[in-house]
């Protein structure tokens, strides 16, 4: 019953939020608004973000242990979803956005201590502890978690999939565990994000208005990805166990991982800097070779998952660390691989594309 309780909380004041939040974008013009990269029809209002982490707040306001870590966690969260929304109103530099993802992720090392320090036996030679080096690590995985997400959210319900897709791993992994804890706020956060798909995807056409999640989202949920992990995969000072393995996690975010690690290379290679926009993401691609918005979100989310279940399979299992390592390392070469030579990718596919429809 408390179960359905805390779901309901997070369903309604989100969806109150959204409802009150949509006339307020449109007064003070918190809108996407189409342009070269962005093919959406008229004004959008950026309040998925928003409205997700108000269900978020609320609920684990009212449902969750109060602790040090959840104040820490829920102001730090507010930060960045400010700082989010404010990009989104006014199109902030690179340098200030940097600046105060910095200045938060801060809060949330020096305020709880969790960082990632510990990678395990990634190369087979025994447990990696990187001491000190941990805090710069976890700016880095801070830093690359928020600009992940934001990468993907290139097409209707794609951040909200990958999202999704990816705190549901960390719940499952917890409960494996125990860590029942964890798995209470990654749901809160899936509800949340799936009331938000409703309204993004139109899911309800007769009582939804379309809406985006703006970077406010994306900053949001990255922040989200990247502290569940610090916590989840770093032994627990009281258990002095962890929830999952450091290598687990390559597995549950690949796919914003990989396509933002294979665009910056490219990006860096052509003497451009990392954090321009282009039209070269996964979903683009996938647009590009002939399918849909929907096509494309079906065929990302479903590898997607795939790669979950086998990082939650590899945990399971305690397949040895580094060979979940180097397996991940050769499935990111492969993506590479093809992404580098990704108009005949595209020409490959459109081909089988049209013989299966011609058939």
């Amino acid at each position: 019953m408390d179960q359905f309780l805390i779901l309901l909380t997070v369903f309604i004041s989100t969806v109150i939020s959204i409802k009150l939040l949509i006339p307020i974008a449109w007064r003070i013009g918190l809108l996407d608004v189409p342009c070269t990269r962005k093919d959406h029809t008229g004004s959008i209002p950026l309040v998925g973000g928003l409205s997700v982490f108000i269900g978020v707040l609320i609920s684990s306001l009212f449902w969750l242990p109060d602790s040090i870590d959840l104040r820490i966690y829920l102001i730090a969260s507010a930060m960045m979803v400010f700082v989010g929304s404010l990009d989104d109103r006014h199109d902030l530099s690179v340098k200030i956005r940097l600046i105060a993802q910095l200045l938060i992720a801060s809060l949330m090392i020096f305020s709880t201590g969790h960082m990632l320090s510990n990678l395990g036996d990634l190369l087979g030679a025994g447990v990696i502890n990187l001491g000190w080096l941990g805090v710069p690590f976890t700016y880095l995985a801070m830093l690359g978690a928020m600009n992940a997400f934001n990468m993907m959210d290139g097409i209707d319900g794609l951040l909200g999939m990958m999202s999704i897709n990816t705190l549901a791993a960390i719940a499952i992994l917890c409960t494996i565990s125990q860590d029942l804890g964890h798995v209470q706020l990654a749901v809160i956060i899936i509800t949340a994000i799936v009331t938000y798909l409703i309204f993004n995807l139109q899911l309800l056409k007769k009582c939804t208005s379309k809406i985006f999640m703006g970077d406010a989202g994306s900053m949001f949920i990255g922040l989200s990805v990247v502290w569940l992990l610090a916590v989840c995969t770093q032994a627990d000072s009281a258990t002095s166990t962890a929830s999952f393995r450091a290598v687990t996690a390559l597995w549950i975010i690949a796919i914003p991982l990989m396509d933002m690690a294979a665009i910056m290379i490219r990006r860096k290679r052509k003497g451009l800097s990392p954090l321009d926009a282009d039209r070269d993401h996964l979903h683009h691609i996938v647009l590009r070779a002939g399918g849909t918005d929907r096509q494309a979100l079906f065929i990302i989310s479903l590898v997607a998952i795939l790669l979950s279940a086998i990082g939650i399979a590899g945990e399971i299992w305690q397949v040895p660390e580094w060979i979940m390592f180097v397996l991940f390392l050769l499935l990111f070469a492969a993506y590479y691989t093809a992404y580098t030579h990704i108009w005949k990718v595209v020409r490959f596919i459109r081909n089988k594309w049209g013989q299966s429809k011609i058939n």
